[in-house]
């Protein structure tokens, strides 16, 4: 699902690099533990896998298609078509109701709008069995702005946003940090529960490595990345 092969780095006020990796790859249906400190380059990996930011050296694979062969609004296209992000903030848009936060890949793809509907399902109803599946009424959350939710509502809000439409990788950026440990574990089995469902990979990343034995596999980005300790990451990036 995710390949990388002799990726460098650098930001563009930096000479050196950040990112500095051989190899690293994610099986398909794989669930992957990315761990490493604040600071250490969590972030930016993930930028380059989601092609928000492309590497000066090397190549990166997602889903069988090289990244570097895509240009301009193709890469925006190729994220939404196959990749679930979660953030850390979660980035829900307040101006639009819970529904519509949801959905709001499937306006931007057609693949992903047809895979949430290939059941017979309407997006509504797929909207209302993804908030369900996270342990949200949807009935009950019915057109309220998401400003009125709890910040682990938000979260399995965002983590069904990331869900709709059964994009192939999930991509989960430190989503468990403003949790307590029962609530984290309980979303930790709901996101494995629903990602297995829909056949999805998963690329989880955090600094807190007491969730590493709930993955097929952890990685310590350290042990990949053989930049210098000394390297400055841009802008306390993670």
């Amino acid at each position: 699902m995710i390949t990388l092969d002799s990726v460098r780095f650098h930001w563009p006020a930096q000479s050196e690099p950040v990112i500095s990796i051989d190899s690293f790859s994610v099986e398909r249906g794989e669930r992957v533990f990315l761990k490493g400190p604040s600071g250490s380059g969590k972030t930016t990996l993930l930028s380059l896998i989601t092609a928000i930011v492309s590497p000066q050296q090397g190549t990166i694979a997602v889903d069988g298609k090289l990244l570097n062969t895509l240009r301009g609004s193709q890469r925006d296209q190729f994220r939404v078509d196959h990749m679930g992000l979660v953030f850390q903030q979660f980035n829900l848009l307040p101006f639009l109701s819970i529904h519509d936060n949801v959905t709001l890949p499937c306006r931007f793809s057609k693949r992903r709008t047809l895979r949430a509907t290939d059941s017979g399902n309407t997006l509504k109803t797929e909207a209302d069995r993804l908030l369900n599946a996270m342990q949200l009424s949807a009935s009950e959350l019915n057109n309220r702005p998401v400003s009125d939710l709890s910040v682990g509502q938000q979260q399995r809000v965002a983590v069904a946003r990331a869900l709709i439409g059964k994009p192939p990788l999930i991509i989960a950026d430190e989503p468990t940090s403003a949790l307590d440990t029962d609530t984290r574990d309980a979303f930790i089995d709901l996101l494995f529960k629903e990602a297995s469902s829909a056949n999805c990979t998963l690329l989880f990343v955090s600094h807190d490595a007491g969730l590493a034995t709930r993955f097929d596999r952890s990685v310590d980005l350290a042990a990949i990345n053989t930049v210098s300790a000394s390297s400055p990451v841009q802008g306390g990036t993670t």
